[in-house]
């Protein structure tokens, strides 16, 4: 299985750097998701409408030209809609596209065609329950970019030959056991992440940070009702909860409208039915999905956008998220200001894990006013945790994951823990390990203190530290140097004065014999 992802990862990425050109990590991802896309929207529609036709002895294919094709085509739609969601007709395939595209090894003129199917597969859902799950996906898949190309021809040959290659990659979708189309898209997610710099941020987080938050959620569960990110992004973080769990539905919101299409496709990539996911195009903090406020979830992870600004309207103080702790956070850091949503959407027995910069644990004024509210009266915080510099695309700052439950086992402690010097270095990027993960994991579960790793503290130590949660106040992670030798070091002082006194006569004795001047 291993190396069927390896394989079918390294195909996707040679064919994704065929549109590199003059575009940016950004903008090629769009146009290869988007055509990976439509092959797969495509081959699992033609294997429902193959199953569907079995009895009759018909393939989908074979409806074409058949004397009752409109009728078969229409019983073949109304299944499809409620099953998958969408519809193509058989001429709309992605491998008759890319067939015609390629007729007789020679560029024919498709970029019309192209753009009619993908209009069709949005239109076929009108009127559905899918339709606002379908709608808009492929809006950000230009056509008429002249990054395609300087003239309509050549924008057709290299989208031509971006189809042919793809049409001869197996996605092997009959194995419904295997994710590794999934994985294989999460995969190229994560290489455009690495190389978009800041925006990478917007959209992806890290595989083993995602593990880690997964895994705090979902720790004693073997299923879990629903689980939410308020800043979804490519909804890795979602999807990788469900491999920690069972989940029963996924809810996001995001507020970019490129990054929300791609976790639509990447959340139907996965093969999670339209009806299992609820994701919404909208501003978290300033207009929350009407359709979400009034949802409590029992897992929550999220990577929100670090020290985002926001509006702090006076008006968001008669706001059920905010009202409760009299504070608002700052206009210029949002960070406690997300905080305050999840914990709203949040259930009682439900647990959040949350990726947040430094400064939440430190910085006073109203986020301290938040930080002591949400320990002092609510006591919600269980646990924080300290990771390494430099793990997230676009950004060194070194972050922390904070752990809130409504309903905490362990209501007299907080535990933290420092995994800052917990990594591999490559290239320039620090990645945590297999084994740094599970230190993690393993130290949460029990809960212990091991010297210069992590520290179980007290309420009142947190108290007496004016709840200050900076790491280095609870876990001591000083190592002593070994004493200086300060004979040795006089000794070997002398050794080297003696040595230089001996080279400094040499080279005089050279510059005599020489008849030149010495240098001292």
């Amino acid at each position: 299985m291993t190396e069927a992802k390896q394989k079918l990862e390294q195909q996707l990425w040679n064919i994704a750097n065929t549109l590199r050109g003059k575009m940016g990590a950004d903008e090629f991802r769009d146009y290869i998701l988007g055509f990976i896309f439509y092959k797969y929207l495509s081959r699992k529609m033609e294997l429902h409408a193959d199953k569907i036709l079995k009895p009759d002895g018909l393939t989908f294919r074979q409806l074409e030209g058949h004397p009752q094709e409109d009728i078969y085509l229409e019983a073949v739609k109304e299944d499809a809609l409620v099953h998958l969601g969408y519809y193509l007709k058989p001429s709309e395939l992605f491998s008759e596209l890319a067939r015609r595209g390629n007729g007789n090894g020679k560029s024919k003129f498709i970029l019309g065609d192209l753009s009619k199917v993908l209009s069709n597969i949005e239109q076929s859902t009108m009127g559905s329950e899918s339709e606002e799950d379908f709608g808009n996906l492929f809006e950000d898949l230009d056509l008429t970019s002249s990054k395609l190309g300087k003239s309509e021809e050549a924008k057709n040959e290299l989208i031509v030959k971006v189809l042919t290659h793809l049409d001869e990659v197996d996605f092997d979708l009959e194995n419904t056991k295997s994710d590794v189309l999934g994985d294989a898209y999460e995969y190229l997610i994560g290489k455009f992440a690495s190389g978009a710099g800041k925006k990478a941020g917007e959209f992806y987080t890290p595989q083993q940070v995602s593990k880690v938050l997964a895994k705090l959620v979902t720790i004693g569960k073997e299923q879990i009702r629903n689980v939410y990110d308020p800043t979804c992004g490519s909804g890795s973080l979602l999807l990788r909860v469900s491999k920690e769990t069972e989940v029963g539905a996924f809810y996001g919101q995001e507020s970019n409208p490129t990054t929300y299409n791609l976790c639509r496709m990447n959340m139907i990539m996965h093969d999670v039915h339209y009806k299992r996911f609820d994701i919404h195009n909208e501003d978290t903090l300033e207009n929350p999905s009407p359709e979400h406020i009034d949802e409590r979830f029992e897992a929550i992870v999220a990577n929100p956008p670090f020290s985002a600004k926001w509006s702090a309207s006076p008006l968001f103080m008669s706001d059920d998220r905010f009202s409760p702790y009299g504070k608002l956070a700052p206009k210029t850091k949002a960070d406690f200001a997300f905080v305050q949503h999840m914990v709203h959407q949040l259930s009682e027995t439900g647990t959040m894990a949350c990726v947040l910069p430094h400064g939440v644990l430190f910085r006073g004024a109203a986020e301290g006013h938040i930080r002591k509210f949400l320990i002092k009266d609510r006591n919600y915080l269980d646990a924080v945790i300290g990771l390494p510099a430099n793990v997230f695309y676009g950004t060194g700052i070194p972050t922390c994951i904070l752990v809130l439950k409504k309903s905490r086992e362990d209501s007299k402690d907080i535990l933290f823990i420092d995994s800052s010097e917990h990594y591999e270095k490559i290239k320039t990027q620090n990645y945590l390990r297999e084994k740094d993960v599970e230190k993690i994991i393993d130290t949460y579960k029990n809960r212990s203190s091991i010297d210069k790793y992590s520290y179980v503290a007290t309420l009142e130590e947190v108290k007496e530290n004016d709840y200050n949660l900076n790491i280095p106040r609870y876990v001591d992670t000083f190592e002593e140097e070994e004493p200086v030798d300060l004979k040795a070091i006089a000794s070997e002082l002398k050794n080297l004065e003696q040595d230089i006194k001996t080279t400094d006569a040499e080279i005089a004795d050279f510059c005599n014999q020489l008849g030149i001047e010495q240098p001292f």
